[in-house]
């Protein structure tokens, strides 16, 4: 999991609506991003009762564990209790149990010296042992410097009856100043070696960084293989080279796909398994697009007429609002990459130019290229610069292990499978010269090979060659003692969705970089005019080669 700081993105209300609130990171990061995510809530300036609101809307948005903190007083002041407010921790556990029962996983903080507050080591364990007895699930630590303060401190917490699973938390020094910083406010005396150490290098950042990875991983080895701790917790600092640095080292590193997309931690979508590959490369918007369903598909797409998608009331979801300067700077980085097109052929280039890394964002992609996509990527550019604007694609693959680094996904000893597909914009008239192959071609077939479904803007064009009412599964897997998984179908009635909002991309993103009655600004708007959207499929799962039709 990942845990959100209250105040981490500034503000005067951390458990507020704007985008950088603790409240919608944590949120965001758990519904769009599919990180379980914890969410840090302190009693500090505020009323038992304005706590008891900021527990609701976090689960009113789906969070469902906390990390419950005093919290500290403001930078110069002395900590004083609020009006009808809280004094401790554990009067946070108590109450989250009181109103919410067992709804939140709760952790609490553990202090491996002593809380830099109390009187002393020992009543700071009693005062622990109170956090749990109050309804607390586990502790995470402050930070330390040696494997055997922690282990002491594990030890110490079960001689006064503490049983809940106890994490370490490790931070990776990353820099001489953010190491002073995290002392500073941690109040921990640092050993004098590592001092010593830090001082001879601390103007050479990277060697500080590989210092604090190697000392980092030797904590994590020494707590791990102590056997008095099941888990890590480490502090990133908002910087995860180090971190993830320390859990590749320590062989821990997994990056297993469950299923081709990433699914969502959202609890109410947990049982999903099939979602339309339209929105393969913009999870967040088809997240986004569908979060107000009862039901999310499960084992099998089921009636395709029925699911109705949110409206596109935003196509900038998912972006931090700018002031002006920071919008014209993004414009400006924008223009640099898309240029201001004289005809269409620029356009194709540009779609190119995405294909090699010389253009880093097209507004159809939230995330990098899928790696299976380097298999095609010469093609893919090849085809661009004929006017085949490609937003999606991926090859057949006939039976690949479920631990293929490229194409694998699902438990292990299992088998993966796709078919051939691709989607892009064309001109119309050059797309009915293609389905006149297309047609051709299944006619040799005497078998529908090549099934495909094109439409425009408008949606008054449109033509198909299969049941509207029927999904297509084009990637599937085969695992030991399980059904047969169908995560990724081709749908017609989704795709009509998926139409408006790629379409809609052309003018939102695109086009409004360029002024009203501009050159630029007409070819692309000739472009949502003139060209129609098209998805095919090579239904061959043996040879498949969707692409190729294309030349």
């Amino acid at each position: 999991f990942v845990d959100v700081t209250w105040g981490a993105g500034g503000g005067s209300d951390p458990g507020g609506a704007q985008e950088t609130s603790s409240m919608t990171i944590a949120a965001t990061a758990q519904t769009y991003c599919a990180l379980d995510t914890m969410l840090h809530m302190t009693c500090a300036d505020m009323s038992r009762a304005e706590v008891v609101g900021h527990l609701r809307r976090a689960k009113e948005l789906g969070l469902q564990n906390v990390l419950a903190l005093r919290g500290d007083a403001p930078p110069g002041q002395q900590w004083k209790t609020a009006e009808g407010g809280l004094s401790y921790a554990s009067e946070v556990v108590k109450l989250i149990r009181e109103e919410f029962d067992d709804y939140f996983g709760i952790a609490v903080a553990g202090y491996p010296t002593g809380h830099p507050d109390c009187t002393s080591y020992e009543d700071d364990l009693l005062h622990t042992k109170e956090k749990v007895d109050a309804g607390a699930d586990f502790i995470i630590t402050q930070l330390f410097f040696r494997a055997e303060t922690f282990l002491a401190y594990v030890r110490d917490c079960r001689r006064v009856g503490i049983t809940c699973p106890i994490l370490p938390g490790i931070l990776p020094i990353q820099g001489y100043a953010s190491l002073r910083h995290i002392v500073k406010l941690s109040k921990l005396d640092v050993p004098q070696n590592i001092i010593d150490d830090i001082e001879r290098i601390k103007d050479d950042d990277l060697a500080i960084r590989q210092y604090g990875e190697r000392l980092a991983t030797q904590l994590c080895r020494e707590c791990l293989d102590s056997g008095l701790t099941s888990g890590i917790h480490f502090y990133t600092l908002n910087r995860e080279v180090a971190t993830t640095n320390v859990i590749k080292e320590l062989g821990l590193y997994d990056d297993a796909r469950e299923l081709p997309w990433r699914p969502s931690c959202d609890k109410r979508r947990l049982s999903e398994s099939v979602r339309p590959i339209f929105w393969a490369q913009r999870p967040k918007s088809y997240v986004e697009r569908t979060k107000q369903w009862d039901d999310f598909p499960n084992g099998r797409w089921g009636d395709s007429s029925s699911p109705a998608f949110g409206e596109l009331d935003d196509y900038h979801l998912f972006t931090v609002a700018k002031d002006r300067k920071a919008l014209e700077k993004e414009r400006e980085e924008l223009l640099q990459q898309w240029g201001r097109p004289t005809g269409e052929e620029d356009v194709w280039g540009v779609f190119a130019r995405y294909l090699t890394g010389e253009v880093k964002k097209l507004p159809w992609n939230e995330s990098a290229l899928a790696q299976e996509t380097s298999l095609l990527l010469d093609r893919l550019r090849a085809v661009n610069q004929l006017g085949f604007l490609t937003i999606n694609s991926q090859p057949c693959v006939d039976g690949a292990p479920s631990s293929d680094p490229l194409f694998g996904w699902g438990p292990v000893g299992g088998y993966v499978y796709q078919k051939s597909y691709v989607e892009f914009f064309v001109r119309a008239e050059r797309w009915e010269q293609l389905r006149d192959q297309l047609e051709a071609a299944n006619a040799r077939e005497g078998a529908p090979r090549y099934t495909y479904h094109a439409v425009d803007a408008g949606g008054q064009r449109e033509e198909i060659n299969t049941d509207r009412d029927s999904a297509n599964a084009v990637t599937w897997g085969v695992f030991p003692q399980r059904e047969v998984i169908q995560p990724t179908v081709v749908d017609p009635h989704a795709f009509m969705y998926w139409k408006d909002e790629a379409f809609g991309l052309w003018t939102s993103a695109w086009a409004t970089l360029y002024e009203a009655g501009s050159p630029a600004r007409a070819v692309i708007d000739r472009i949502v005019a003139e060209y129609v959207l098209v998805n095919i499929v090579d239904n061959n799962i043996k040879e498949g080669d969707a692409l190729g039709v294309l030349f």
